[in-house]
């Protein structure tokens, strides 16, 4: 594979696919708008570029991986956008966590200059990025998935499609609400168990082959339970995406009671602050409030 990419938002996610993707031979070159980001990057020996077009240059292949809406309204629409510099006939991936509304919205804006777009939020760790081992979750043409394939298959083993461009940030958004109330349920479940006594290693011994146990609860609380709550997810990120659950619910005139619920306490997790630490410090916020009852 020849194909000469450019990542455009080079923060945990994005230059851990960076690494993976010029680990396996490509030629990649990065962009962030933060230049603290960027210097870092380039002392640990990744190519980055200084303005966003510079990236674009003689690349045919984009992938955008950034935090919010706002930041991939920008990127995309912005004077000095990607819709604006890309080259002619380029594939645009974006692999945010963003609203349906938004993704359509670039993607119209891109298909109007002719370029192709992929919508393709992604699931898992930023080592996870780095090792390939990712899921991945593809809404576009068949024909436009086809061209990506073998970027795809370095990044994750794992994909699914899941119709048209805007489905995937549609199963991606309803995704997280599970993943949060997951962990958030499990965290009030565990800590009331050991405020009643149950040593915390023997609890989780048992709760990880028992019913209640998810996926998230058997990845996440073998760190806290170590003392680890290092983000691999952070807690504004968890907080910003039930946030757009809550607000897609709204969009399509469904309550989310359950969801409106559980971001309010990963706001008050911030507001207590467990800001940039990994989800599973929710725990933390229960025993803290077991020890000062």
């Amino acid at each position: 594979m020849t194909e000469k990419i450019a990542i455009i938002g080079m923060g945990q996610m994005g230059s851990g696919m960076a690494r993976r993707l010029a680990g396996a031979g490509l030629d990649v070159a990065g962009y962030d708008i933060s230049e603290a980001v960027r210097s870092t990057l380039v002392d640990e020996g990744l190519a980055m570029t200084d303005t966003l077009a510079a990236a674009l240059a003689g690349r045919k292949l984009v992938l955008t991986s950034l935090p919010d809406p706002k930041a991939v309204t920008e990127a995309w629409l912005g004077d000095g956008g990607i819709v604006a510099h890309a080259e002619p006939d380029s594939v645009i991936v974006e692999l945010s966590t963003i609203d349906p509304g938004t993704m359509t919205t670039v993607a119209e804006a891109a298909a109007g200059r002719g370029l192709k777009v992929v919508d393709c939020p992604v699931s898992g760790s930023p080592k996870e990025a780095g090792e390939g081992n990712l899921v991945l979750l593809i809404g576009a043409d068949e024909a436009v998935i086809e061209e990506i394939e073998p970027v795809v298959e370095l990044l994750g083993n794992t994909w699914k499609h899941t119709g048209p461009v805007g489905t995937a940030k549609v199963v991606k958004i309803v995704n997280n609400m599970m993943s949060m109330g997951n962990v958030l349920v499990a965290a009030e479940a565990f800590a009331l168990g050991t405020a009643a006594g149950v040593e915390p290693a023997k609890l989780y011994d048992v709760l990880s082959v028992s019913g209640g146990r998810s996926h998230h609860f058997t990845k996440r609380f073998p760190n806290a339970l170590a003392g680890n709550f290092d983000p691999g997810f952070k807690m504004e990120l968890g907080e910003k995406d039930l946030s757009l659950g809550v607000e897609l619910g709204r969009a399509c005139r469904m309550p989310t009671p359950t969801a409106s619920l559980v971001r309010n306490i990963y706001a008050l997790a911030l507001a207590q602050g467990h800001q940039g630490r990994d989800i599973v410090a929710l725990l933390d916020m229960y025993n803290n409030w077991s020890a000062e009852s």
